[in-house]
């Protein structure tokens, strides 16, 4: 094949003279040094293997080249990056080389800090927890939270073994109920306290927050104490005559109530003449609680 070697002869001298002055240009810089705290990158870690303490994120380089290139380092340009595949359960010690650190083209590493690195491994395990929703707030007045429930109930978790022996449940973002009358669900990401156990990536979970109206509580007074089982031909004096009762329930129901509503009695079964300090007593219902009655124990005369 015929070739032409001086074809576009002149493109090729002027190419030949722009490569001759640019060596000239770096050639007449002078020599300095720089020194930068770069990113520190592990790569190959083995599997099962988990890392028990932090390791350092930055190391200390120095490098050597023209002036005008360190000068125009940028943050990334430069990075270490240590190779973990050798790793064994342990305490292992890495030696960091200037090899190791990846620089531009034209600057050299002399010197790289720390120079040796020493890691702890353990074998990594997994275990499955169950999952406590967070909420945060409190419903509109006069609502109680009921039931808190997630779906799914357990996360599965993964670290260290001896990290995960301490680890017994995951917990969720905060679910604010502030202000709500009603049910309110949500899907949360789902987290673990321990930084050194992580949750399985994408874990998510619905929390869902039963609100329901809270019991109300109110003091029904000057209720009437009534006599049961007196015996035939007998009277009875009930000292005092009258208490205050301590209700709880639904609001509806507990707001209607009056002193008529609320029956207590003593009961005098097989008593005979005489002064007697008996409790007061009331009839079970489900339509309301009783929490307290003023005075709790009456005087009780039978004639």
């Amino acid at each position: 094949m015929l070739t032409r070697p001086f074809r576009h002869l002149g493109l090729k001298v002027l190419s030949l003279l722009l490569a001759v002055a640019l060596w000239f240009m770096v050639a007449g810089q002078k020599e300095a040094e720089r020194s930068l705290r770069v990113p520190l990158e592990f790569q190959n870690i083995p599997e099962r293997l988990e890392l028990t303490e932090e390791p350092p994120s930055f190391v200390d380089v120095r490098l050597r080249g023209p002036a005008g290139s360190l000068s125009q380092i940028r943050a990334g340009d430069v990075v270490a990056v240590l190779d973990l595949s050798s790793a064994r359960a342990g305490r292992r010690l890495f030696h960091l080389t200037a090899e190791q650190v990846s620089a531009p083209v034209g600057l050299r590493v002399v010197h790289v800090l720390p120079a040796t690195l020493g890691l702890t491994f353990e074998a990594s395990a997994t275990k499955t927890v169950p999952i406590v929703p967070v909420i945060e707030g409190e419903p509109a007045r006069g609502y109680e939270v009921g039931r808190v429930a997630a779906s799914p109930a357990m996360a599965q978790v993964g670290g260290p073994a001896t990290a995960l022996q301490r680890v017994t449940e995951a917990t969720t973002e905060p679910l604010l109920i502030e202000g709500q009358r009603t049910r309110i669900s949500e899907r949360v990401n789902v987290a673990v306290a321990d930084d050194s156990v992580r949750v399985r990536a994408g874990q998510t979970t619905l929390v869902t927050v039963e609100i329901r109206p809270a019991p109300l509580e109110r003091s029904v007074d000057d209720v009437a104490v009534q006599v049961r089982n007196l015996g035939n031909r007998r009277r009875a004096e009930v000292t005092p005559d009258r208490v205050s009762v301590t209700v709880k329930g639904l609001a509806s129901t507990v707001e209607a109530l009056d002193a008529k509503s609320v029956p207590v009695f003593v009961d005098l079964t097989g008593l005979d003449r005489g002064s007697y300090n008996l409790p007061v007593r009331l009839d079970p219902t489900s339509r309301f609680g009783v929490t307290r009655v003023t005075p709790d124990r009456v005087r009780v005369r039978i004639r």
